[in-house]
């Protein structure tokens, strides 16, 4: 007689989480930051233990820089104004433009910093009250700056979606169709 025994375990045998249970994780709490453990371990089929653990070591690691609220400040009521700023750099010998990066975005203004391919090194995007204070910012802050050899300031006109949010859900077209 053959006596075929399945079971299934729900612990890892090495203490550490599984790899494909931590890309999982990671693509869940980047989607919605507001999931609990508990829901989070129903999504994953493992232990509210160790999804607390999983995520402690993402954190620990570096992997989750943060958590952030995604706000539409037009229905909050908040003037404010968002630009998005090319930059063209001349990166210091040794240092690229690591250098540079890093001194720009420790001003407040400044919401994020990219190295981008193309025509201008690096993008900056910045939010303020008014227009006016992009301007200001731009030069006598990023403009003056020893690297910096040009810019191109973009505002941003209206919001359609972010990070996979679309902004512009029961909003009507009110425009009238033309045609020819």
């Amino acid at each position: 007689m053959v006596y075929i025994l399945l079971f299934r375990w729900e612990g890892n045998l090495s203490g550490k989480v599984w790899p494909e249970m931590k890309e999982k994780l990671i693509r869940l709490v980047s989607k919605n930051a507001k999931l609990t453990n508990a829901q989070l371990a129903a999504m994953l089929a493992v232990s509210e233990e160790e999804v607390a653990t999983c995520i402690a070591e993402l954190e620990r690691e570096g992997v989750i820089r943060g958590y952030h609220a995604l706000v539409d400040a037009d229905r909050a009521g908040m003037e404010t104004v968002t630009a998005l700023i090319e930059l063209k750099v001349a990166p210091k010998l040794d240092l690229g433009f690591e250098d540079i990066a890093r001194k720009i975005m420790t001003f407040p203004e400044v919401e994020a910093v990219y190295l981008m391919s193309g025509g201008f090194d690096l993008a900056v995007t910045v939010t303020a009250s008014n227009f006016k204070e992009v301007a200001l910012f731009v030069s006598h802050r990023l403009a003056p700056m020893d690297s910096v050899l040009s810019t191109a300031t973009h505002f941003l006109l209206r919001k359609y979606k972010e990070e996979g949010v679309c902004f512009i859900d029961g909003d009507e077209d009110d425009r009238r169709s033309v045609s020819f």
